[in-house]
């Protein structure tokens, strides 16, 4: 059994003197869609740009395909096997999804995080993303997604953690989400 792409353990991030993120240990299995969910301000980006470097001082340990990554700066994270597909629109209107996801340097079958991918879309190209996040995981990527539209990431999602004040709060495997809505409700008003 190989090591997980991802493990993060005791992570801890701020931005100047803010400390945002408090001790987030989380990991992903190899071919994993993992949906990191919570409010906004809950810590979710943040997540995604501390284990890429892009936040002001971060600690704890970030593994990226058996390598420590914590010190790293964010091109040498790259070329770990990351990919990162953020909430800005810098996408290219006349690509597909799959080609704008396809734009970073190719990356070994291991790691690419999305970030908020579906708002603001068309329902059409929404169901086009999904397809494409399927296809990903069926080619053995892994994947770690920030997503505001839970019905989108419902469905995508291998396991869920449930982020609150910089803190993983929960989480649990898809099978377990019909047993979980109240908790949901409970932290993201679902």
């Amino acid at each position: 059994m190989s090591a997980a792409p991802l493990r993060v353990t005791d992570l801890h991030a701020y931005y100047g003197e803010s400390h945002v993120l408090h001790g987030v240990t989380c990991h992903v299995d190899q071919g994993e869609v993992v949906t990191l969910l919570g409010r906004n301000g809950a810590g979710r980006t943040t997540t995604l740009r501390a284990l890429l470097g892009l936040v002001s001082s971060r600690s704890g340990s970030v593994m990226i395909n058996g390598q420590q990554a914590i010190a790293l700066p964010p091109h040498r994270i790259a070329h770990l096997g990351v990919g990162y597909c953020p909430e800005e629109r810098g996408i290219y209107a006349s690509l597909s999804a799959e080609e704008n996801l396809q734009l970073p340097p190719p990356l070994a079958p291991g790691g690419l995080t999305v970030e908020e991918i579906s708002e603001g879309l068309a329902p059409v190209i929404v169901q086009t993303l999904s397809r494409t996040i399927r296809r990903l995981r069926e080619r053995g990527y892994t994947i770690v997604m920030v997503e505001q539209n839970f019905r989108f990431a419902a469905p995508l999602a291998d396991r869920f953690y449930i982020m609150e004040r910089g803190r993983i709060v929960a989480d649990f495997a898809a099978a377990q989400l019909q047993a979980k809505m109240s908790l949901l409700h409970e932290f993201l008003g679902i």
